[in-house]
């Protein structure tokens, strides 16, 4: 597949799709045909039974520095044709709402929309030398795929605000003690600690991850007692999977399960 793009490239490992933004030049800044590109990789991912986990990391010495601010400057669409936004939009919620787990590997500098594309993953990991920032402020740009509006939930109000208003950068470290990352590790140990990781999330269920991912991201816009309700209910409707039973014969027999998915 990756022989089909020109700003990302596409690489299975075991049961991971790594997709790596390959404008390096450009700090591997977001595009509009690097989003298009992203947004076939990651659909075709999320499709293939054969994928169990997805990993987005960056090439050269940056994760993402943010909006490609040339091309949104100079880019005047036609009427109805998408814009920049659109094109976030689509490939950000993709990450949000696919059914599979989805691991950011911040590899080097994350600024703006590149902080904006790891907080629409599900986990972080980072390596010792990166440095995190939101930077809108910087240039008189306002933040639209999560800077103002999930940074707070993530790290704490008055963090956020201190990222967004200053534009400066902290350590992958000051972020794992935010809560936004997860793990920090060696840069020269990043990609094959979280390949190892990862080949753990896909020897369980997807099924159960499904679900999981589902109700944890809605858990943050109900009240407990909606949350709970929705737990419930997809509980429920795990009890009827194969991936259940499968596990619980696997208990029974003490040999390691075997997962379908459903």
């Amino acid at each position: 597949m990756s022989d089909t793009f020109t700003n990302i490239s596409v690489k299975r490992v075991a049961q991971t799709e790594w997709i790596t933004l390959q404008r390096t030049k450009q700090m591997n800044a977001l595009s509009m045909a690097l989003l298009d590109e992203m947004n076939t990789a990651i659909t075709a991912a999320m499709a293939d039974d054969a994928v169990r986990v997805i990993a987005i990391t960056g090439s050269g010495r940056a994760f993402c520095a943010g909006a490609d601010l040339k091309e949104v400057a100079g880019f005047t669409p036609a009427p109805g044709e998408p814009d920049m936004l659109d094109r976030v939009d689509g490939v950000f919620g993709a990450l949000r709402h696919g059914p599979k787990p989805v691991i950011a590997v911040i590899n080097g500098l994350t600024l703006a929309g590149g902080l904006e594309l790891v907080m629409s993953c599900d986990l972080v990991f980072a390596a010792e030398s990166a440095q995190i920032g939101d930077a809108h402020s910087n240039f008189g740009v306002f933040p639209g795929a999560g800077g103002a509006a999930v940074l707070p939930k993530r790290i704490g109000l008055t963090r956020a605000k201190y990222l967004l208003f200053s534009g400066e950068t902290v350590s992958a470290q000051e972020m794992m003690d935010y809560g936004l990352v997860n793990k920090v590790i060696p840069d020269d140990d990043l990609r094959q600690s979280v390949q190892d990781f990862a080949d753990k999330l896909s020897d369980k269920s997807p099924a159960v991850l499904r679900r999981m991912k589902t109700v944890a991201n809605r858990s943050m816009d109900l009240d407990e007692q909606a949350a709970l309700a929705e737990e419930m209910l997809n509980l429920r409707a795990h009890l009827r999977s194969w991936d259940l039973q499968e596990g619980l014969a696997a208990f029974v027999e003490k040999r390691k399960p075997k997962f379908r998915g459903y």
